[in-house]
């Protein structure tokens, strides 16, 4: 009697292992072919071999790049190389990137940055702020951005017990910022097991020096975000969910659910069109591809683009890519 209990417990045991595998996969979109799309005007930008991870544009047509990030499970193109940021005027007719330099007094060397965002004061300076994950931990980076110099000047580093694993930030005031969450786990077998079970336990945060707080939870994997033109709405990516959630933001920061607009692609950064309000997303059309990575056949990438508050969500893929190092937004 006892060996049947075992062995009855042991098939359910691989029953469920198995259709979670079968559960994952799908939700990577295993079987998923890209197809390349071709656009007569777009063309490559040189100087971000190492990958390409965030972007942000201010009002000025500038944009800062976040390039070289390791991430566990990722592939590495820069191993012994720190991470940089990097400047792209957009006025200029062939857009060029240029590394900024950073001030002496910031450790340049365990610089592994991942999502970043900008801040104008009144006063018209900008902030950089960068998520930083340097000795596999997470730190948030405020840099005064000096245009003439063309560099970052490190004003702060901002660490605190729950600015764990994080992926993306938007600024929304001076040190006022959401931020993601996207694994429960720091341990990378069982980040794996997390993914595989589903498990739904990472959130987005409030971070103030008066007040830090989780505001939102319940994502499998919440990864970019971005808010609304009008600042009334928080937009998260939960990218193994393939969706986008549109929080309603409060006057005391707190968010609230408002809808779920489902995308049927591994949905990771997000823009907003300054003239539209739509969200832009970068987005992996086949993420098992993108863990098992074969420089012979590459995951591929896509960016898309929907309405943000319709009732009936307008997804438009807008391009297509089989390439890997250089998708904004790639993590």
């Amino acid at each position: 009697m006892g060996k049947l209990v075992v062995l009855t417990l042991l098939g359910a045991v691989l029953a469920l292992i198995g259709e979670r595998l079968v559960a994952f996969r799908r939700a990577c979109n295993a079987s998923q072919e890209v197809e390349p799309v071709e656009l007569p005007n777009c063309h490559l930008i040189e100087g971000l071999e190492n990958g390409s991870e965030d972007i942000d544009i201010l009002p000025s047509g500038l944009a800062f790049i976040s390039s070289g990030l390791k991430y566990p499970g990722m592939p590495n193109f820069a191993l012994d190389e720190p991470g940089q940021i990097f400047l792209m005027d957009l006025n200029e007719q062939n857009p060029r990137v240029q590394a900024l330099n950073i001030s002496d007094d910031f450790d340049k060397a365990s610089f592994n940055p991942h999502g970043i965002s900008t801040f104008i004061d009144k006063d018209h300076t900008v902030y950089l702020y960068v998520v930083n994950h340097p000795h596999k931990k997470s730190t948030v980076e405020k840099f005064k951005f000096e245009e003439e110099k063309r560099s970052l000047i490190h004003l702060k580093t901002i660490t605190h017990e729950l600015l764990i694993s994080v992926n993306d930030i938007v600024v929304l005031g001076p040190e006022q910022f959401y931020a993601t969450r996207d694994h429960y786990f720091t341990n990378f077998f069982m980040i794996v097991l997390e993914m595989i079970m589903d498990l739904r336990w990472t959130y987005v945060l409030f971070y103030s020096p008066r007040e830090v707080k989780v505001v939102a939870e319940g994502f499998g994997s919440a990864n970019g975000i971005t808010v609304s033109l009008d600042q009334k709405y928080i937009y998260v990516a939960d990218v193994l969910a393939q969706n986008i959630h549109v929080l309603k933001k409060h006057d005391n920061w707190d968010l609230t659910p408002v809808k779920v607009t489902q995308l049927g692609t591994l949905v990771d950064n997000l823009a907003v069109d300054p003239d539209t309000g739509d969200i832009w997303a970068g987005c992996h059309p086949n993420a098992m591809k993108l863990f098992l990575y074969n420089a012979e056949d590459p995951p591929g990438s896509e960016v898309s683009s929907s309405s943000s508050l319709s009732s009936q969500a307008k997804l438009q893929e807008q391009f297509v890519e089989e390439t890997w190092e250089n998708l904004v937004g790639h993590i």
